[in-house]
């Protein structure tokens, strides 16, 4: 049994000042970390780029409690094709929705739920009541599933997330109550994961990633990248190990000890972000 905590979803980011903007001032996050690299990283978190990167951690408020949003910019990569693999990130927050309509940020909506897109796309699903200061806004993550009950047999019977809800079509899975979920829902048919693929992270005990290793293997399932340790220069060097599900979204699991020393707040990093994006040159030269 795999003790898991939810963490964050990294999306690809092609236009850092206008992503900046929809995190900060119609979402209402905060910047939480930011770091700059000088090449790609061993574990692929930037995608199969070798170039100059950063990421940045946006969110309510801490990683240890709050699942957040990662954001990796490439520097020169000016466009990502969208897939039909990330279908939403649902928060509740009517404070967003005024946010949007004071800015005349489109809101737009789907199935009776308000929605907001973040530039290249991704959909912010917003449900309309107040934000919580109790608890994490982000409730849960939806990502698409050619087969629902493969999908199943893979999160809940092997990497042992418990189903909250189920239906026909979709199935609502995670590892405690108090956590952001993952919605899967069956799209019924392949999932295309282009340019735009995401990957969702979570942590357990150092001492479990083997047991996830060994589970995978047994199962003959994909392992992207084995367990590798990886160093963020001035910061704590984390072990990880890359999955992909069954329908290839990328899953990763980070140990738990170390990624809550790496993952604290930088009180620097909002200034720091600033910084980077108004010396960034590299949009334009494209």
């Amino acid at each position: 049994m795999v003790k898991g905590r939810a963490l964050h979803f990294v999306f690809k980011v092609a236009d850092r000042t206008l992503t900046a903007k929809f995190y900060r001032e119609v979402l209402g996050m905060k910047v939480l970390r930011h770091e700059e690299f000088s090449e790609g990283c061993e574990a692929a978190c930037n995608g199969p780029y070798a170039n100059r990167w950063s990421k940045t951690m946006v969110g309510y408020g801490p990683e240890d409690n709050h699942f957040v949003v990662e954001l990796t910019y490439n520097y020169g990569v000016t466009h990502y094709e969208q897939g039909n693999d990330f279908l939403g990130l649902t928060i509740q927050s009517s404070e967003s929705l005024k946010r949007a309509a004071s800015l005349n940020w489109p809101i737009k909506e789907q199935n009776g739920i308000k929605f907001v897109e973040a530039p290249g796309g991704y959909k912010f699903y917003i449900i309309d009541k107040p934000q919580p200061i109790d608890k994490d806004p982000v409730q849960k993550v939806s990502l698409a599933s050619s087969n629902l009950s493969r999908s199943i047999a893979y999160w809940n019977g092997l990497l042992s997330l418990k189903i909250y809800e189920q239906n026909d079509k979709s199935a609502v899975l995670g590892f405690a109550d108090d956590q952001a979920k993952l919605e899967l829902v069956d799209i019924g048919g392949p999932v295309n994961h282009a340019k735009a693929y995401g990957r969702i992270a979570f942590s357990c005990p150092f001492q479990e990633q083997p047991i996830i290793d060994q589970k995978i293997q047994e199962a003959n399932g994909k392992i992207l990248t084995p367990l590798i340790s990886l160093d963020t220069p001035g910061k704590a060097t984390v072990r990880v190990i890359i999955l992909a599900d069954p329908d290839d979204h990328e899953i990763c699991f980070v140990d738990d000890e170390s990624f809550r020393q790496l993952s604290q707040v930088d009180p620097n990093s909002e200034a720091d972000l600033d910084k980077f994006i108004k010396s960034d040159k590299s949009r334009a030269a494209n």
